[in-house]
């Protein structure tokens, strides 16, 4: 079954570009060899880490998006621990969070209607009213 992902790794922050280009391209080829797609390659560029990594205060972060099975995110990560040049690594899984945001979504629309349709009974109502408070040609309204 395949599922979307999120891979989120971060590299030493002195590597060259081709270096952390090579990089990319391993964990890609790791990807696709284990069954996956590679949906986005994202590169966020030279970020300070929260703490200290491997003597290392900032590090070059990089977003990869996969879909695939399980056993393929195993396999990278797996890859990953023992890839020097990565410093830390991180998956979550996005499309239960898709799923989740759809059926909020789904419920805020479901929501809007309701209150759309509660406003127009009410001006309706409102112009009810409004129109039994106005005279009638056979009772003049007293001045």
């Amino acid at each position: 079954m395949n599922r979307t992902y999120e891979l989120m790794f971060i590299v030493r922050p002195d590597m060259a570009d081709e270096d952390v280009d090579k990089v990319i391209s391993t964990v890609e080829n790791q990807i696709t060899s284990a069954g996956g797609t590679v949906k986005s390659v994202e590169r966020m560029g030279k970020r300070r880490l929260a703490y200290l990594v491997r003597n290392f205060a900032d590090g070059l972060y990089i977003l990869v998006t996969i879909e695939g099975p399980g056993s393929a995110i195993r396999e990278v990560e797996r890859r990953l621990r023992v890839t020097e040049p990565v410093i830390k690594f991180i998956t979550v899984r996005v499309d239960e969070e898709q799923k989740r945001l759809d059926k909020v979504k789904k419920i805020r629309d479901a929501h809007r209607r309701g209150q759309g349709t509660h406003a127009a009974a009410a001006a309706a109502e409102a112009a009810q009213v409004q129109a039994s408070a106005e005279p009638t040609p056979e009772a003049p309204a007293q001045a």
